[in-house]
C-alpha cells in the first residue's frame, strides 16, 4: 500500500510535504524558497528567515497541516464528502483568512476569462459535484481531472481553491493505491491551461505521467511495488 509506505517512511513523508507545500504555495504566489519552506516545516532553527511576510509562514504551516489531515482521512477510511472539503479549506486559510463553509461573496480568478457562480448557486453545485464524483466509475486519470477542473471552475471558497483542489488530487490518487502527484511551480502555466481551456484528456495524461514519475522518485526512499 502506497499509503502505508508514505506514512512509515519519515524521510519521504517529510520530501513529499516539503515538495507539495512549496510548489502548491509557490504556484499561487509565495516567496518563499524551498529551503525556507523546509525550515518552516520542520523548524530547522540553523536557517534564518528574514523579510517574509506572515501570511507565508502560515500558508506553508497550514498547508502541511493540510496534507496531514487529508492523510489521515484516507488512514481512517472517513467519507468523501462536504465536511471533509469544508474542513480541508479552513485547514488552509487558517490565520489568515477564518473563513467556514462556503464563500459569500462573487469570487474571480486571476488571468481567467472564466467567472465563477454566484454565492448563492454554489451550496448546491458542491452536493451535486460531491454525489457525481462519489457515483463516478471512468479511467482514475480522467476522473481526477475531469473533477479537478470542475471543483476550480466552481470555486467554492473565498480563497485557497487551487490548494484546495490539487490536495484533492493526491487524495483520490492515494485511495486507488496510485502514487501522488507535486505539479511543479515551473508547470504553473501548463497546468493553468489545462483548466482555463477545460482539457480534461490533456491533464489527465499529465497527472498520469507525474505520478509514475512520482513512483521512480519513491523507489529512491526505498519504495517497492508490490
Amino acid at each position: 500500500m502506497i499509503l502505508e509506505f508514505i506514512l512509515n517512511s519519515k524521510n519521504y513523508l517529510e520530501d513529499l510535504i516539503t515538495r507539495s507545500t512549496y510548489h502548491s504555495n509557490a504556484i499561487e504566489g509565495s516567496t518563499l524558497t524551498y529551503a525556507e519552506t523546509y525550515a518552516i516545516l520542520y523548524n530547522d532553527n540553523s536557517f534564518k528567515i528574514a523579510g517574509k511576510e506572515p501570511r507565508e509562514i502560515y500558508e506553508a504551516i497550514n498547508h502541511k497541516k493540510a496534507l496531514e489531515f487529508v492523510l489521515k482521512n484516507l488512514q481512517d477510511n472517513e467519507d468523501f464528502d462536504e465536511k471533509f472539503i469544508k474542513k480541508l479549506n479552513e485547514t488552509i486559510n487558517r490565520d489568515i483568512k477564518d473563513t467556514e463553509g462556503y464563500r459569500t461573496v462573487q469570487v474571480f480568478i486571476q488571468g481567467s476569462e472564466h467567472i465563477p457562480p454566484e454565492p448563492e448557486k454554489v451550496p448546491n453545485l458542491m452536493m451535486y459535484y460531491i454525489y457525481n464524483y462519489n457515483h463516478d466509475e471512468q479511467d482514475i486519470f480522467n476522473k481526477i481531472a475531469k473533477y479537478h477542473i470542475e471543483f476550480e471552475r466552481i470555486h467554492p471558497f473565498e480563497d485557497g481553491n487551487g490548494r484546495t483542489g490539487r490536495l484533492l488530487i493526491n487524495y483520490e490518487l492515494l485511495k486507488n493505491n496510485l502514487p501522488p502527484v507535486v505539479i511543479a511551480k515551473e508547470d504553473r502555466v501548463k497546468y493553468f491551461e489545462f483548466l482555463r481551456n477545460n482539457e480534461v484528456n490533456g491533464l489527465a495524461e499529465w497527472l498520469k505521467e507525474l505520478s509514475t514519475r512520482e513512483e521512480e522518485r519513491m523507489e529512491k526512499f526505498g519504495y517497492k511495488q508490490v
